[in-house]
């Protein structure tokens, strides 16, 4: 008996040493993002292979603080576009655009025809509503996003309204949204968002980033961006614009991509018991439209040693762009007393605002938060849980980061 055992002990040391050599070798074969996307750094962490989903991980970003270059931008796609996975740009050829609902004049354009009408540009945040998700507590669904979600871009196009002037084309009165259909070209599934008329305004038809063409796997040949909203608004591979009455149906609307809220309020939400579950409808809850204000801090980083006792802060703050941000504070004592930091400029952008203000901090350990004010009095809450939702959406707490002054 003592031999039977001794030998099976060999053998299931055997099969385990087999098994974890195996599940070594899978580990090797996970493909990085530089392989899931033709051009992007390799140091992209990967959250989802498909859909494609890549974060910028956070000393990436800040190294990039004017412009978030295309090899190092996040990659958030609800649907894969074969052959798109490249941030090389998308032929304009044969790829046409609907135009129509509550139209007076419906049209179908050939995209190329954009190049010969006048070209706007913007620069703006572009945001992934799930930004920062792995703060809440307890944990929600979704990927887990830290803060490299997120990125300052410009945009090069033709503004949607200008488009409709070149056309002569009005939406009704009774047009209140905006929806948008990615292509659905080969088998890809059905993407589909609303936002309100409101955003026409701003809407643009970008055929361009960062003075390039438009990359593939971030929308190219033709995205339709709407400064001021979440990253999911802004719908990849347009090829077909409605205006309508109400908000769109589908699944990427309702439910997803949504927060409790209480219609016809001051309250901006209705706080969700963490933990629990939430009934979405139309009436009970506000989609992801608009960016909150945030701000983050690009220096220090968390856990870096750094000389005193005059220490630069800095970083970068933002919002919907509607208003101006006023002010950007800092706490080295948990709050007690605040700081205020130089802004780089103070007139409204849809893109990041630079913020920078030097602290005397003596030895030792220290830990920094930040905080952006706007000119509507919108700010960032101290406890960022206070808007758990289940789906973990719109994370904008104070930042607060960890480290040690020599």
């Amino acid at each position: 008996m003592e031999k039977l055992n001794r030998r099976t002990t060999l053998k299931l040391m055997g099969l385990g040493a087999a098994a974890l050599a195996m599940g070594r070798g899978l580990a090797q074969q996970a493909p990085t993002a530089d392989q899931l996307v033709k051009g992007k750094n390799a140091k992209l962490i990967v959250l989802s292979q498909r859909p494609v989903v890549l974060e910028t991980p956070y000393d990436l970003l800040v190294s990039q603080p004017e412009r978030t270059p295309k090899e190092i931008l996040y990659i958030r796609n609800n649907v894969d576009l074969a052959g798109y996975n490249t941030v090389e740009g998308a032929s304009l050829e044969g790829w046409s655009i609907e135009v129509g609902g509550l139209l007076d004049k419906p049209f179908t354009l050939e995209a190329k025809e954009l190049l010969n009408l006048p070209q706007s540009e913007v620069t703006m945040v572009l945001q992934c509503s799930g930004n920062g998700r792995s703060f809440y507590q307890p944990r929600t669904s979704g990927n887990p996003w830290g803060r490299g979600g997120v990125g300052n871009v410009t945009f090069r196009g033709v503004k949607l309204k200008d488009l409709l002037a070149a056309k002569g084309a009005k939406p009704t009165e009774k047009a209140l949204f905006i929806t948008a259909h990615a292509s659905r070209q080969g088998g890809a599934a059905e993407f589909v968002r609303s936002v309100p008329i409101q955003a026409l305004e701003n809407a643009l038809l970008a055929l361009s980033m960062n003075g390039e063409p438009l990359p593939a796997v971030h929308g190219g040949p033709v995205r339709l961006v709407f400064p001021g909203y979440f990253g999911v608004n802004n719908v990849k591979w347009v090829q077909k614009i409605e205006f309508a009455e109400a908000e769109n149906t589908t699944a990427e609307q309702m439910p997803r991509y949504r927060v409790p809220a209480i219609p016809n309020t001051h309250l901006p939400f209705l706080p969700q018991e963490p933990g629990g579950r939430y009934t979405y409808t139309f009436a009970t809850s506000r989609p992801n439209w608009l960016v909150n204000v945030n701000s983050f801090i690009f220096a220090p980083l968390e856990g870096q040693t750094v000389e005193g006792p005059y220490v630069r802060v800095e970083g970068v703050a933002f919002n919907d762009g509607i208003v101006p941000i006023v002010s950007v504070e800092l706490s080295a004592d948990g709050g007690r007393t605040w700081f205020k930091a130089e802004l780089e400029k103070t007139e409204r952008s849809f893109g990041w605002i630079r913020w920078r203000r030097t602290l005397y901090l003596r030895s030792g350990a220290h830990e920094i938060m930040a905080r952006a004010w706007d000119a509507a009095g919108r700010s960032q809450p101290l406890d960022g849980n206070l808007a758990w939702n289940e789906r973990g959406y719109e994370w904008n707490g104070v930042m607060r980061v960890r480290f040690t002054v020599a």
